[in-house]
């Protein structure tokens, strides 16, 4: 969603609940992007195209929102914001290039905007899921990849899209209120840092 369509979306939110969006969640995933590492682009063949398919959509959209949300923020001093992130980026198991180093940067991205909005009131953090089972874009993954994941975790299970929701309510709740420029990693212990 380009900006002015985000700003035209914050200040209808606005009035509809006559008062600013006090949390936003960035949780795009652009284009028709398949968790299937048999069906991904490698390296040799990989084209910046997809990359920056990628980047627009993790990377800019979170831009675009932030910037949307930043004045009804400011109106009441206090704001929440949590991006969504992958365990790739600790853990690149699969050839996901432009994925993970979108979602890398998405990360860079979570701590700057922390270290910068911090004073006045907003967190930012980021819930860096596991491959979740059952989403649209993991539709196409093999049920053995799912299988190895789960025996490959402490907790012996894969990520569900449950499990993701509840840290991300846990940032957006009272008890985050002293977190800021951190990411949970939600993916059963399979990255252990």
């Amino acid at each position: 969603m380009h900006w002015v369509q985000m700003q035209h979306l914050f200040a209808y939110a606005e009035g509809y609940y006559e008062r600013p969006i006090t949390t936003v969640v960035n949780c795009a995933l652009p284009g028709r992007f398949s968790f299937n590492g048999n069906g991904r682009a490698h390296l040799d063949e990989i084209t910046w195209k997809e990359f920056d398919v990628q980047f627009r959509g993790a990377v800019q959209a979170a831009l675009n929102t932030m910037q949307a949300a930043l004045p009804g923020f400011r109106k009441i001093q206090f704001g929440r914001i949590i991006n969504i992130g992958s365990n790739l980026v600790h853990h690149p198991v699969i050839p996901y290039q432009d994925y993970t180093a979108a979602k890398g940067a998405l990360m860079a991205f979570t701590r700057t905007a922390a270290c910068e909005l911090g004073p006045e009131g907003i967190t930012v953090n980021i819930v860096s899921g596991g491959l979740l089972r059952t989403t649209d874009a993991s539709r196409a993954t093999p049920e053995a990849v799912f299988d190895q994941i789960a025996k490959t975790t402490p907790l012996r299970k894969v990520t569900t899209p449950e499990d993701v929701a509840g840290a991300v309510l846990f940032f957006a709740s009272d008890w985050a209120n002293g977190i800021t420029g951190q990411e949970l990693v939600v993916d059963g212990g399979l990255v252990n840092r």
